[in-house]
Formats: structure tokens, sequence, C-alpha cells
């Protein structure tokens, strides 16, 4: 699923940045012990989500319906922040 997730950020470079901190947020504990050593979502836990939002746990969201939650969860973190400063 990574893999071709990959490829679907390809397209939309200006996604990166968006999934990057994604990836980071949703990340597996202690990642830097297990191969492949990298803060990535546990596989299960993808899986659960896609199942979840889709039906189907291989599912790759839509670039589109991808931007559109990366723009959001960039926003509401925004907003996270702005409130704790208060």
């Amino acid at each position: 699923m990574y893999v071709r997730l990959a490829r679907a950020v390809l397209l939309r470079p200006t996604l990166l940045l968006g999934l990057f901190r994604m990836a980071w947020t949703f990340r597996a504990r202690a990642w830097y012990r297990r191969p492949p050593f990298l803060p990535i979502p546990p596989r299960d836990y993808m899986r659960w989500r896609m199942e979840t939002a889709y039906g189907d746990p291989e599912t790759v969201p839509p670039l589109d319906e991808l931007g559109r939650y990366l723009q959001w969860a960039s926003g509401m973190r925004d907003r996270a922040r702005g409130e704790s400063a208060l």
C-alpha cells in the first residue's frame, strides 16, 4: 500500500509535505527498532483506516480525496496550535 500511495503522490508533489506530516503523526511506536526503520504508520492501522473509509483494506485513496484530507488535517493542526497558545 505504501508503494502505491507514494506513486500516487508523485503525480501531485504538493501533497508530499502533508503526507510526511501525517506519516509522522501516525508513526508506529519505537519505529526505529524494527525494519524497515522508517517512521510510517503500522500496516494493520492503515488497512483498518482504509477498510473503515472505503470498505476495502487495499484501497489507495484518490488523489483529490487525499489532498482534501491533508489540507483539512493541516488546518486542524494549525487551529489547535492557535488555541493552545491562548
